[in-house]
């Protein structure tokens, strides 16, 4: 596992090639594995493979996130606000471990981050997301992961390089 997590890296440039149908099965499995508060699930996935609605989502935070229109695949990692205050953290545990099994089974994703973001100087880049793929005003939506054979590598994560000073035992 910490072997994965090294190696895993944002990736934007992907290759022209569609994901298998089981790869994507075992990605959204990952998905509805991950724990959640209380286990409620709070999370709704909306797999988006059509190149027109990828395209228009590439849009969501403006010119930032337009790298997204050359993945063969999305995934708008969503949640019913309704059922707990913190569908946040319970929605980024299921992006994570997507992105995880993502980064097991070759492939590569970026996290495209939708929650408290603005398409343009009057949309949120959540309404804007919500309006394309039909969600519902209760659903609300964390990001979106741009999935697909890499088209880049990049170096791993070097153990130097970690923050130690960021581990603190008993006190700050």
């Amino acid at each position: 596992m910490l072997d994965w997590m090294k190696t895993r890296r944002s990736i934007r440039k992907y290759q022209d090639r569609q994901i298998e149908q089981e790869k994507l099965d075992a990605i959204l499995k990952g998905g509805l594995m991950a724990p959640s508060s209380r286990g409620r699930k709070p999370w709704e996935l909306i797999v988006v493979d059509d190149k027109e609605k990828i395209q228009k989502l590439s849009y969501c935070r403006g010119n930032t996130s337009g790298f997204m229109s050359g993945a063969p695949l999305a995934i708008v990692v969503a949640a019913n606000g309704e059922i707990g205050d913190i569908w946040v953290e319970d929605a980024s545990i299921a992006a994570s471990y997507m992105q995880l099994v993502i980064h097991s089974l070759g492939l590569g994703s970026c996290w495209i981050h939708v929650r408290e973001r603005f398409h343009n100087d009057i949309q949120t880049a959540e309404d804007y997301v919500r309006e394309i793929l039909n969600i519902p005003a209760h659903i609300r939506v964390l990001c979106i992961l741009s999935i697909g054979y890499p088209a880049e590598n990049k170096p791993a994560h070097e153990e130097q390089d970690l923050l130690y000073d960021k581990i603190h035992y008993n006190i700050f």
